[in-house]
């Protein structure tokens, strides 16, 4: 099996084959934007794993009686679904990297010295004092 499922490698006629369709009903659902496949330089067709997984399931939704239009939306929306977990992927990733990278969690707190920094799971004394701040880093307990 192809190792990318989106690699245009399959001519029209192999795809027809594989999908048990006629290569003008291929041509026919590329035109109508249905199942659309890769393109050579030179402009020919070129069938992915994938694509040819979509007319096998055209043909399954047409025989069960969807019309075109139907699939085409079906279809539409089993890509986006697809992109959209990509996607949640690649963030998920870059959130697992960020807390891996990052120098701890950014926590403060408050004290007579000030706002200062706290590190990743180091746990405050809670303090009862009154502290006054005044203008010029002057302060009173």
């Amino acid at each position: 099996m192809v190792e990318d499922e989106d690699a245009p490698v399959f001519a029209i006629a192999a795809a027809a084959e594989l999908a048990g369709m006629h290569p003008q009903t291929l041509r026919q659902y590329d035109r109508i934007g249905l199942v659309v496949p890769g393109r050579t330089r030179g402009g020919s067709r070129r069938y992915s794993v994938r694509t040819i997984q979509q007319l096998r399931e055209v043909a399954r939704l047409s025989a069960d009686g969807m019309s075109l239009p139907a699939i085409a939306r079906l279809l539409d929306l089993e890509d986006e679904v697809r992109m959209l977990r990509r996607r949640v992927l690649e963030l998920e990733g870059a959130l697992r990297s960020e807390r891996e990278n990052r120098p701890g969690v950014r926590v403060f707190a408050a004290g007579a010295g000030g706002v200062f920094p706290v590190p990743s799971g180091r746990r405050i004394r809670r303090s009862t004092d009154v502290v006054l701040w005044r203008p010029g880093g002057r302060h009173e307990e």
